[in-house]
Formats: structure tokens, sequence, C-alpha cells
């Protein structure tokens, strides 16, 4: 069965943690420290500006990644 999906310019999620409007998503990349310390890719955490409570994190792999 297939999926639709359809943009909704209106929606604003809620942070599943708090229950607030996520109107605003905070972002920082990590400094990796110690001897497993990655040196290829870019990672990023996602956070809900009003808990501080993670909501995902991304990777970017490759030798390129920026």
């Amino acid at each position: 069965m297939p999926v639709t999906i359809t943009e909704d310019h209106d929606l604003v999620p809620l942070c599943p943690h708090c229950n607030q409007s996520l109107n605003v998503i905070a972002a920082t990349t990590p400094v990796a420290q110690g001897s497993s310390a990655f040196k290829f890719g870019k990672r990023t955490v996602y956070a809900c500006p009003s808990c501080r409570k993670a909501l995902g994190i991304s990777q970017r792999k490759g030798f390129w990644a920026g």
C-alpha cells in the first residue's frame, strides 16, 4: 500500500519530552575526544530549546562531509 506524503506549512511539531511547540530547533556539532574520536564525517545533535533534551543525531559520513 503506497503512503501519501503531503507538505503542511502550518504544521508545528511538538517536543516528545515537554510537549512544547517546536518553532525552533537547537543544533550543535559535538567535538569528539579520546582514542575513539571520529576523524571523518560530521555529526549534529538536535535538541528542544525549551527542555534541552535531544531530539536526534545526524551523521554525514565520508571524507568530504561538511
